[in-house]
């Protein structure tokens, strides 16, 4: 596999999109340094270069490329759960 290879699915971005894994390595190349060597970036740097040279999917370039740009983001979580469209169990002593 190549640098020209392209993702399944382009990385849709604010300002661009990246559809091949040279377009996501220019774009991690052109952070600013303290951001570039943040561990999330340097994992999806690898995982680019992995799959650039050894010819793995690219996937998991994706994945990796993903996981930085989301890095920040704290998935909200919501203690209650999702009720059951049944309701509680009513039993018997209850009633």
């Amino acid at each position: 596999m190549t640098w020209s290879a392209k993702f399944d699915e382009p990385i849709a971005l604010p300002d661009r999109k990246l559809l091949t894994l040279l377009d996501a390595g220019e774009y991690i190349s052109a952070l600013p340094k303290q951001e570039h060597s943040a561990p999330e970036w340097q994992a999806a740097m690898e995982a680019l270069i992995l799959v650039a040279e050894r010819g793995g999917p690219t996937m998991f370039a994706r994945i990796g490329i993903m996981r930085a740009l989301n890095r920040h983001h704290v998935p909200e979580f919501n203690p209650k759960g999702k009720e059951p469209h049944w309701g509680r169990r009513k039993l018997k002593r209850d009633q």
